[in-house]
């Protein structure tokens, strides 16, 4: 019940101030202008959406979804009120998963109202729907996982600036960390050893699959346990500062 409460009121925060419905236009604009501008969607015929349309999202959430997250903790710890919640009912948990499942939403309703789309490829031509469906659910699980490094470091100070700068800065590095051209050119430079950790720590293979139409166990095991890594790393955090 403490983690709904928590979830409606960092809901209805978003959605009272211009900040989700700038990022929603924003990611709006962004995907579907780079669908039919770089992404070329007319003149390759993507009807998989593969290329055209769902290959830049990694590269637009590493952006927009700190935006998104950034003020989770660092209002809370500049305003003091983190220090408040230790008196109150509800536990460290609720509080956390409460904000990212707000976080969380504001980037589904984002993410869901590029129906057109998926329309206009049906219109087109015969798509494989359920293809399309599992690049959806990568792409929403691409941004949770951002969504939680980004309150893992929202925890950490009370500056925005900073929070996003860091934040940002290592969502890149996840979108660059297995993205094949620059995985290729490590290769070049340094060991395979470590190019098999930097890829391990990208997102771009986990989400490459799931892009293809294909639903492999160990993808969902690997976004699971970082966005619960991220989460319990901002639980130990935010339980040390109200120690």
């Amino acid at each position: 019940m403490n983690t709904l409460t928590i979830f409606r009121r960092e809901l209805k925060s978003y959605f009272a101030q211009p900040t989700a419905y700038a990022i929603i236009v924003i990611f709006l604009i962004l995907s579907l202008g780079l669908t039919f501008t770089f992404g070329e969607f007319m003149r390759i015929g993507d009807a998989s959406l593969e290329y055209s349309f769902f290959f830049w999202h990694p590269w637009l959430y590493m952006l927009l979804a700190p935006a998104i997250a950034m003020r989770l903790w660092v209002d809370e710890q500049r305003n003091g009120t983190i220090e408040l919640l230790g008196t109150f009912p509800v536990s460290t948990w609720s509080a956390i998963a409460g904000k990212f499942l707000a976080a969380a939403t504001v980037s589904l309703v984002a993410l869901l109202l590029t129906f057109p789309i998926v329309i206009t490829v049906n219109y087109l031509g015969s798509p494989d729907n359920g293809a399309i469906i599992s690049s959806y659910i990568g792409s929403f699980l691409v941004c949770c996982t951002f969504i939680g490094m980004t309150m893992l470091v929202s925890a950490f100070t009370r500056d925005q600036v900073v929070c996003l700068i860091v934040a940002v800065t290592l969502c890149t590095l996840m979108v660059l960390g297995g993205y094949e051209p620059v995985t290729r050119e490590l290769a070049k430079a340094t060991s395979p050893a470590t190019v098999e950790a930097v890829t391990a720590f990208g997102i771009w293979d986990h989400f490459a699959s799931l892009n293809r139409g294909l639903f492999r166990l160990q993808d969902f095991v690997w976004f699971a346990s970082f966005i619960t890594l991220c989460l319990v790393g901002t639980s130990t955090i935010l339980s040390a500062k109200r120690a």
